[in-house]
């Protein structure tokens, strides 16, 4: 190693040249597992926002059994219901600006929300009932009342503001918490702070107490579901709109709550509930995203090693060319008895050094570039905020750096063992 060192530094311009070449495909091969690593952590992250966390077991349970979820789910912090429905906050009896809870971008083009109604069959154009509601200063959100703090299933990323604090007395002002999504209809818009739900006894004035990242893209808002009932009695929880997805439960639950979910079948198969109508799933996305990153990750690798071959070919060039400098040298050192195997190992030395700095230099550009996109980018892509630079690319660096300077050095090493000792009497 030392005498490769003194050759590298004997011909600095050559070595340079050479790291030139190597320097692409070794940062080719760092990108790629660089760009594989921050994917998987940032799709990842969106799916466990939008669907939970891989093993939480999921129950989907009609609003018929509204009441028995929720007194179960009271206290408990390994599972947690939401009751989903749509609310309208700002003017009274006007149409929302967005009306069925669509995203602000597509407010106002196609058909409105409240035009159709789905169910297992289909979608159908809904009847008027009445005359038109005249348009009004008023935002529809997607309301999804909690009986317990869901980030442990869902780890929502805080954007401003404070989450819904579930230890305190319930208010008859309920505190709201937005997305983003709904956040930005509050920016472009000016609405008056009065909510309605349908079948609620009155309209509510919300207290907007922070602003959430939940990976979605319509329009939604999280309340306590105690703070809702004191609106919206249990009774009435099948009159939350049909037609736009209200009334039913999503029940989500920590691996190991088997007892609770038998529990819960047979209270509500009490009430009149067909088994059919209380089947649970396991989330397992990572499995899946996984599978389709590894096949990515290895289309891409192979287009990287292509690049890398060539800063290869160009270690092998300038080493051949080196070692025809070098013959008398190396018949020299034969002719005072060093072995062929240590000949071979002072040219690989050399190449092996060689890839290693490359090697340094492409995670060293890798980390600067990451820090510098992330810092770049990094207002539109919350999931890229602050990331750091992963591991696995820079050993796959100098795995690549390795290979490189092994293959690349192979052949000249193989030629300077073979030089015979009577070269040095030509000399």
């Amino acid at each position: 190693m030392i005498i490769g060192g003194q050759g590298i530094r004997a011909r600095k311009l050559r070595t340079f040249l050479s790291m030139i070449s190597l320097f692409m495909g070794v940062l080719a091969v760092v990108t790629v597992q660089a760009g594989a690593e921050i994917a998987q952590r940032a799709m990842l992250s969106d799916v466990e926002l939008q669907q939970g966390k891989d093993g939480t077991r999921v129950m989907y349970v009609p609003d018929t059994g509204a009441s028995i979820i929720e007194d179960a789910m009271r206290g408990r912090t390994d599972a947690v219901a939401s009751l989903g429905m749509n609310a309208i906050i700002g003017e009274p009896g006007v149409r929302p600006v967005n009306e069925g809870g669509m995203s602000f971008e597509n407010a106002g083009r196609g058909p409105r929300g409240g035009d159709m109604w789905c169910d297992e069959r289909g979608c159908y154009p809904m009847e008027q009932k009445g005359p038109e509601k005249p348009a009004g200063q008023a935002i529809e959100v997607r309301m999804q009342a909690l009986t317990g703090d869901v980030r442990s299933f869902r780890p929502f990323r805080p954007v401003t503001g404070q989450w819904l604090d579930f230890g305190s007395a319930p208010s008859l002002a309920p505190r709201i918490v937005l997305n983003r999504e709904a956040a930005k209809g509050f920016r472009m818009y000016q609405v008056p702070a009065e909510m309605s739900v349908q079948g609620a006894t009155a309209h509510m004035t919300p207290q907007i107490v922070g602003v959430i990242d939940d990976g979605g893209y319509e329009p939604t808002a999280y309340i306590r579901i105690d703070e809702l009932r004191s609106w919206l009695p249990s009774g009435t929880a099948q009159a939350a709109d049909p037609y736009r997805g209200g009334g039913g439960l999503q029940l989500m639950m920590s691996p190991g709550t088997d007892d609770l979910e038998q529990t819960l079948k047979a209270k509500l198969a009490g009430t009149g509930l067909k088994a059919e109508q209380l089947q649970s799933n396991v989330i397992n996305s990572r499995a899946r995203m996984l599978e389709e990153l590894a096949i990515m990750r290895w289309i891409f690798l192979g287009m990287a090693a292509l690049v890398l071959l060539i800063g290869v070919a160009g270690i092998l060039n300038v080493g051949l060319a080196t070692v025809g400098e070098r013959v008398e040298e190396f018949a020299l050192r034969r002719a005072v008895g060093t072995s062929r195997m240590l000949l071979a190992g002072i040219v690989l030395s050399e190449t092996l050094l060689t890839g290693l700095l490359t090697a340094g230099a492409a995670i060293g550009v890798g980390v600067v570039g990451l820090k510098v996109g992330s810092q770049i980018i990094g207002g539109k892509y919350p999931s890229l905020q602050g990331i750091e630079f992963p591991w696995q690319a820079g050993v796959a660096g100098v795995i690549a750096g390795l290979v490189a300077g092994i293959l690349g050095g192979l052949i000249p090493a193989v030629r300077a063992a073979r030089i015979p000792i009577a070269t040095v009497m030509r000399a």
